[in-house]
């Protein structure tokens, strides 16, 4: 999996202002549970923010790391306050065009 472009990874922060948190991590950090909740929400789109909580074990980036990690094959654009946005092409048509590197 390549890194992401500071290219590509702008226009998908600027996609992402829009966007809503679809989940969120808490207590349990990024438990089996958590990071299936986020492989079906990657079956829907490609670009999805995460509100990571107060009672969460660790920093955010941090955690986006183990999120990304943990269900492979996404990328961190980018973790602001505590909000992560997470970025996962769909495998045969990806939706999101980005930028050539």
């Amino acid at each position: 999996m390549d890194p992401l472009t500071p290219r590509q990874r702008a226009r998908l922060r600027s996609m992402a202002n829009r966007l809503k948190p679809v989940a969120q991590v808490g207590a349990g950090g990024t438990s089996a549970a958590a990071l299936q909740g986020l492989r079906d929400a990657f079956n829907t789109r490609e670009l999805l923010k995460v509100r990571v909580l107060d009672s969460a074990p660790g920093d955010v980036r941090a955690i986006a790391e183990r999120m990304a990690s943990g269900l492979g094959d996404v990328h961190v654009v980018q973790t602001m306050g505590h909000v992560v946005t997470l970025y996962r092409p769909f495998p045969e048509e990806p939706e999101i065009r980005l930028p050539e590197r």
